[in-house]
């Protein structure tokens, strides 16, 4: 009942990890985290000179540039990954796209972009991934999805329904991976100081760094979580919000957010 739900990582030393998404952000902090401990890491994203800067001095860092949300680049890009590292261990699905914006603020092409980014570009690399794992009997896959997954938070009328697909999609593919041998880990962040948190207009409660961010997210994949959430003074509240009535949970947002 209480052992990890995927196997214990008790050292990065040489693991190959493919990081999409990592030119900023928790991305790029997880990278720098990985490469410091010894890891091998292909890091991708669309913005070619922030990989670079990230890759500088580092001989197991492996830049690998591309457009996650076009479909056909997958297959491409992950024989490039595992060409660079002689395979790949773990990919972790980091790329995000986000804008605040209340329900009627929303756009056909915004929304579709948003969609892509954080929903479509993980189908299309399972797509390209799973296939190499299952043979092989081994691999894991980390979705970052976020608090905003767990009940409809204002703001967040694209991003929020978005990551809840993927903590439903990451229970999916942990029922379907785990028998077959394959990790699944599923990463619910609460604020985190990034690009995309500075649109924010409000402020963050129990905003966290990036740093901050990437020590729980690689101390909970060592330790063989399933779900990684953080900090939890902050995403145990929001857990207990998830209990609450839909009457009394909407008069809390209304009272506490000053909804209008």
């Amino acid at each position: 009942m209480w052992t990890p739900m995927n196997p214990v990582i008790p050292s990065w030393l040489n693991q190959r990890i493919w990081l999409i998404g990592a030119s900023s952000g928790i991305g790029a902090e997880l990278a720098k985290q990985a490469l410091g401990a010894g890891a091998h890491v292909a890091l991708s994203a669309r913005r070619l000179p922030q990989l670079e800067k990230i890759a500088q001095s580092q001989s197991k860092a492996h830049v690998l540039a591309f457009d996650a949300s076009e479909q056909t680049a997958w297959p491409a890009a992950y024989a490039a990954a595992c060409a660079a590292m002689g395979g790949v261990d773990l990919v972790v699905f980091c790329a995000a796209d986000y804008r605040p914006e209340r329900s009627w603020e929303v756009t056909p092409a915004g929304a579709a972009q948003t969609l892509a980014i954080n929903l479509g570009a993980v189908y299309s690399g399972l797509a390209s991934i799973l296939p190499n794992m299952l043979a092989q009997g081994s691999g894991g896959i980390a979705l970052v999805a976020s608090v905003a997954g767990y009940m409809g938070l204002p703001n967040a009328t694209v991003y929020g329904p978005s990551k809840a697909a993927l903590i439903n999609l990451a229970e999916i593919l942990y029922s379907d991976l785990h028998p077959k041998g394959l990790s699944v880990y599923l990463i619910n962040p609460g604020f985190v100081k990034t690009e995309l948190t500075a649109k924010n207009a409000f402020t963050m409660p129990a905003l966290q760094t990036s740093e901050q961010a990437a020590t729980a997210i690689w101390g909970g994949i060592s330790a063989g979580q399933f779900e990684i959430h953080f900090p939890r003074r902050f995403t145990q509240v929001l857990k207990l919000l998830q209990l609450l009535p839909y009457r009394l949970r909407f008069a809390l947002f209304h009272r506490f957010l000053k909804l209008s």
